[in-house]
């Protein structure tokens, strides 16, 4: 069934695995998939609640602390536990690892936004009992939690006891071998209120360093023949027990809001407990039916059906799914690298957003993009800052890893040096104008944006006999780092310069008052416009005579290539495995870098150096970035390898329901759940986004039948179908539009299919 993932397994890998599957989320809270009583004593388990962006601060501790080195780190903090709750029959502990599993099945349901264990057990004492558990995180209450259970005992019990835990005595997961993970700081929270007021009980925590506090208030009801009360205040922790009469069937319900100082300002436990009493008094049922019915709406957009392969049906709607639980939805917040999933590269936002999970909503929600680029736009000052502090005069750099705007990498030739994330962010900006056309977006946000990361181009760039050069950066690649000329920055910077040229223009010709108070705030002349244009014009774009490809940077093809055939299986990755130096020294990629700039960038080369470059540069491709085979696969598609773009997509499509990558415990890999309907609607169906307009280059896989997506663009929802022999375009809601498909330029009427 594609809308329900289900799980059966007991084993502590998969367990571990499962937590980060069946977390659930809503943008601004999200709750690991861990069991509500926990696992067995020696079992592993990262228990986990977060709150998008909320975090603390850390010291960086260098050997050799140079200037610039960012002093501190940010990091997201596994937040106060409301999961815990344990179920007695007769003294009798329940344990899935004691006693006799008669019945066991986990599901995630995506169409209706619930999670579910349902368990079927006998004690070892003989105890017979159904227990359903069901969990949400509100899509439409953002703070809500809720915990459903109904306990049945089939054999005689004379009493159930459950007792439910709110617990602030929390900590982060480390792991010392795994350098996308943290090493240390696994505590930054102290608990400095616990109360409980008519039955409402609070935790509230502060954090060492930034002095963030997050308040969760709960409540919990049970509904039974008989039952007796009582709670306990504990230095850290709520808990709270129910004697239950066992001779029918018990409802237990238990409802936590979560708030903190980002959102709800400086009084966050009256905040929590005003906004539970507002919500206490909705049934489960009533909060499922408000899940279900903001899924409609989602899913009737954003699905993608596919007709041929319910494996690959159920991965697109996984990954969909996720990437609504876990994208923030107000300006304090972005997506992390692994969403509130789980812990891994401790909650940062990197360029992820935007080249990867950014397009998807934009042409499925334009709103929810909208916000990404305001959250950008936040840390602007930020990026100021660090421009000025990497001696630049003028200009944005955006941090390669952050939360609120403070660059958090400390190590630099695979971090700071990352400049090109300033052009992606600039990208994106571009991209959501000529999708949205929302001119008040334009003045008030995206020219600035522009103006600014052009500058910083302009500063760190050179001209040298005639072009622009831009050296000592890395590109997306990062197993080659501290390049000249990487050819993904260099195009990437062209763009950003030259559409900043364009929107002064533009706005001279159209809004002179708005032109000259920004102007007027930046300083910015019309010469140093001038020099945008001169540098983004004879911009230097690395081309090799021999292989007939663009180089990757200036150095590039001078060095050894590394024998990928002959590596052993177990030394990928191979950042684990090998020194970054070693890994410098060779042609070898961690991901797509030239053949990425060609997907976002294809008009500035033609199809046989693209082609040329592709076929070059794979074979010296790791993938050890879950961010490389939807590029790959996209590009093979537009160069009609039709067979590989499948086999590239298929790596993307289930790589965390498979665990490819053996990381998936910690968290979900966001930016290859965006790269998998990449692979589609950009693949497949060929999707561009120009000035120009919209174009498309439909191709079908073998294996399957028809595909089918929807799309905004412009004030217009635009439904797509593509059959063996056939591809439909239909203007569902709004104005008439003309768009190229293979090139031909089609004319689409207003709720009218148009076949061809």
């Amino acid at each position: 069934m594609t809308w329900k993932l289900t799980k059966f397994e007991l084993d502590n890998p998969n367990l571990l695995v499962n937590e980060s599957l069946l977390s659930l989320g809503n943008g601004y809270l999200g709750v690991r998939g861990n069991f509500e009583e926990g696992y067995e004593e020696g079992y592993k388990s990262i228990r986990g609640a977060y709150i998008n962006a909320f975090h603390d601060e850390t010291e960086i501790s260098y050997g050799e602390k140079l200037y610039g080195f960012p002093a501190k780190q940010q990091k997201v903090l596994n937040v106060i536990d409301a999961q815990t709750v344990e179920i007695y029959l007769d003294d009798e502990r329940f344990s899935l690892f004691e006693g006799e599993v008669l019945v066991y099945e986990r599901n995630l349901h995506m169409d209706a936004g619930f999670a579910e264990r349902i368990v079927h057990w006998i004690s070892p004492q003989g105890k017979e009992v159904k227990i359903h558990f069901k969990r949400l995180v509100s899509f439409v209450a953002k703070e809500l939690f809720a915990l459903d259970i109904t306990i049945e005992p089939i054999t005689p019990v004379g009493q159930v006891k459950i007792v439910s835990t709110l617990n602030g005595d929390v900590s982060n997961y480390v792991d010392k071998e795994d350098p996308r993970l943290a090493s240390g700081h696994a505590k930054r929270l102290h608990v400095t209120d616990v109360r409980q007021e008519e039955r409402i009980s609070l935790v509230k925590d502060t954090t060492y360093s930034t002095r963030l506090e997050v308040a969760c208030a709960s409540i919990a009801k049970v509904q039974a023949e008989n039952h007796d009360y009582s709670s306990e205040l504990k230095e850290m922790s709520v808990e709270e027990t129910f004697f239950c009469t066992g001779t029918a069937p018990i409802h237990f319900t238990k409802y936590a809001v979560y708030t903190d100082t980002l959102r709800h300002g400086d009084d966050v436990a009256e905040r929590a407990i005003k906004l539970l009493k507002q919500t206490q008094n909705k049934t489960f049922v009533e909060l499922l039916a408000a899940q279900k019915a903001y899924l409609d709406d989602y899913w009737a957009i954003s699905d993608i059906s596919i007709d041929g392969d319910e494996q690959v049906q159920e991965g697109i709607r996984f990954n969909l799914y996720q990437l609504l639980q876990s994208v923030g939805k107000d300006p304090a917040s972005n997506i992390a690298a692994k969403g509130l999933s789980g812990e891994g590269y401790e909650g940062h936002y990197f360029w992820d957003t935007e080249i990867y999970i950014f397009p998807v909503f934009l042409m499925t929600n334009p709103t929810i993009a909208k916000n990404l680029l305001l959250h950008r736009y936040s840390i602007l000052d930020s990026a100021r800052e660090r421009a000025k502090e990497m001696g630049h005069e003028k200009g944005a750099l955006f941090p390669w890893r952050t939360i609120t705007g403070p660059e958090s990498s400390s190590f630099f030739p695979a971090g700071t040096a990352q400049y090109h994330i300033s052009a992606d962010i600039a990208y994106s900006y571009i991209q959501f104008y000529l999708a949205t056309q929302d001119e008040a977006f334009l003045k008030d946000y995206m020219a600035e944006v522009l103006f600014e990361t052009a500058r910083l181009w302009a500063d760190v760039g050179h001209m040298q006999n005639g072009e622009f050069r831009i050296d000592s950066v890395t590109g997306p690649d990062e197993y080659t780092c501290i390049v000249n000329n990487n050819y993904y920055t260099n195009v990437m910077a062209k763009h950003n310069l030259l559409w900043a040229a364009k929107v002064f223009e533009r706005l001279k010709e159209t809004d002179g008052e708005r032109l000259q108070q920004l102007a007027g705030g930046l300083e910015l002349t019309e010469t140093e416009v001038a020099g945008w244009k001169t540098a983004g014009d004879n911009m230097y774009l690395p081309y090799d005579e021999t292989y007939k490809i663009n180089a990757q940077d200036d150095s590039f093809l001078k060095k050894d290539r590394w024998d990928l055939k002959n590596t052993p299986t177990e030394k990928f990755p191979l950042l684990l495995n090998y020194h970054p130096l070693t890994l410098y020294r060779y042609q070898v990629l961690k991901q797509a870098d030239t053949v990425l700039a060609h997907f976002l960038l294809e008009d500035e080369q033609d199809f046989e150096t693209m082609k040329n470059s592709y076929d070059y540069y794979e074979q010296i491709t790791t993938h050890d970035s879950s961010l490389s085979s939807c590029v790959h696969s996209i590009m093979a598609a537009k160069l009609g390898y039709f067979e590989k773009a499948y086999e590239y997509f298929n790596e993307t499509a289930r790589l965390d329901l498979e665990n490819t990558h053996k990381n998936t415990k910690d968290g979900l890999h966001m930016a290859n759940m965006g790269g998998t309907w990449l692979a589609i609607v950009y693949g497949f169906a060929g999707l561009r986004l120009k000035q120009s307009g919209l174009s498309f280059a439909p191709s079908l896989p073998a294996e399957w039948n028809s595909f089918e997506f929807r799309l905004q663009y412009q004030g217009r929802l635009l439904k797509i179908r593509k059959e063996r022999e056939t591809t439909s375009y239909t203007v569902l809601q709004g104005d008439p539009l003309t768009i190229a498909h293979n090139g031909e330029i089609l004319g689409l009427e207003s709720g009218k299919e148009t076949l061809v």
